[in-house]
């Protein structure tokens, strides 16, 4: 099996089994709140990682119709399949601070620290260029073989 395909079925494997754990743990939440709720990004954490595991099996098909080179093949899929664990690891760290409803919401914060603005924007803007980008990648390239 190709290394570009190792990794995104590894990755589709985490995603999923981080979606089955952050459920038990936003179950817990809900059992032991009053209101039967669970923190805002605890929610968001374990919603995610479960799409992000089907994301990531979308890609596995697309790596498996790619025309390029395993190199190209690979860091297409890597990069949406990185970004996607990063954006994961906030709400993850959000959801244990209970620190925000929002992260988008300024001033920009983890736990006490202050994130400066600049920082969050130049995430977004690499967070949107490797998603997109590296989707657009392997979808072209099974265009290109239609």
């Amino acid at each position: 099996m190709a290394p570009s395909l190792i990794f995104t079925y590894t990755a589709c494997g985490i995603f999923f089994l981080i979606g089955l754990i952050t459920g038990v743990w936003k179950y817990y939440h809900i059992h032991s709140s009053k209101e039967a709720l669970s923190p805002v990004y605890v929610d968001i954490a374990h919603r995610t990682s479960l799409m992000y595991s089907f994301a990531t099996l979308v890609l596995a098909k697309f790596v498996e119709l790619s025309p390029y080179s395993e190199t190209v093949t690979f860091w297409s899929a890597a990069a949406p399949i990185v970004f996607f664990a990063l954006a994961l690891s906030t709400y993850v760290i959000h959801g244990i601070l209970k620190d925000t409803d929002n992260q988008m919401k300024k001033p920009h914060k983890i736990g006490s620290f202050i994130l400066p603005n600049w920082v969050v924007i130049t995430f977004m803007v690499a967070l949107t260029i490797a998603e997109i980008g590296g989707f657009a990648i392997l979808f072209v390239g099974f265009l290109s073989t239609l």
